[in-house]
């Protein structure tokens, strides 16, 4: 069915605008939020529905959620990532990864869970991160905020059943976006990993694939669910190997 109504966050940029042209060409309805203004008015162009909203002001979000009809599936993918020790955080980072990766998925879902209470149908897909599930060094305060996402979802998925309202988690690794280059300006982290990075086409593939055939939940690569299940079995070690390989000097 091609007449579903998609809300996308995160929309103008990295795999939050693929998804979204993806969306576009499948024949959806999209309802596009970012903050990049051009970005906003190349999908409107191709005849998404934009908002231009900060998804660190509550204000926004009410705005938005405001001006949405019943929608089909909501992708939560605006996020934020600062790859620093705790210690060299700012407030103000600090504020902005827990606004944006935390707080705002909870007060969206609040919002757009009750329509889809009333409409007995809904699905909601959280883009997580592999760090949701096991945190490296130089990256405590996001695998926090993505833990954080990891329970809000797994949680509202046994809320949100008596409703027919799904719940899928996407899980990951790091991805060859600008995000990467604003998490970590010195770029240290991604020549580290340069070879692992995945494809974001391929990302947003994987995420298109779940709107039509909800899951629990996806990892990316699939290998990685092994890394979480090890790290259950034997956190010292994974930590120990991920302080090596993970090497944001």
């Amino acid at each position: 069915m091609n007449n579903k109504k998609i809300f996308i966050t995160g929309a103008t940029s990295g795999i939050g605008r693929m998804i979204a042209e993806k969306c576009i060409n499948k024949g959806y309805t999209v309802y596009a939020t970012g903050r990049n203004e051009s970005s906003l008015l190349s999908l409107s162009e191709m005849g998404a529905k934009v908002f231009q909203a900060n998804m660190s002001n509550l204000q926004d979000i009410n705005n938005v959620c405001s001006q949405l009809p019943a929608i089909d599936v909501a992708v939560i993918n605006a996020g934020v990532g600062i790859f620093e020790n705790v210690f060299e955080l700012s407030d103000e980072q600090i504020n902005e990864m827990i606004d944006v990766n935390v707080k705002a998925p909870i007060y969206l879902t609040n919002r757009l869970s009750k329509q889809m209470i009333d409409c007995q149908s809904g699905h909601f897909i959280f883009v997580g991160s592999q760090a949701g599930k096991v945190a490296t060094k130089k990256a405590s305060v996001y695998a926090a905020s993505k833990h954080a996402i990891t329970g809000l979802a797994n949680g509202i998925r046994m809320e949100l059943a008596p409703f027919h309202i799904k719940v899928t988690t996407i899980f990951p690794g790091p991805i060859d976006t600008p995000f990467l280059q604003k998490a970590d300006s010195t770029n240290n982290y991604r020549n580290t990993i340069e070879k692992f990075l995945l494809n974001p086409e391929y990302v947003a593939t994987e995420v298109m694939k779940t709107i039509d055939r909800p899951v629990r939940e996806v990892n990316l690569p699939r290998v990685m669910s092994l890394t979480s299940k090890l790290y259950a079995l034997a956190p010292t070690l994974v930590e120990r190997l991920g302080s090596s390989f993970f090497n944001k000097k």
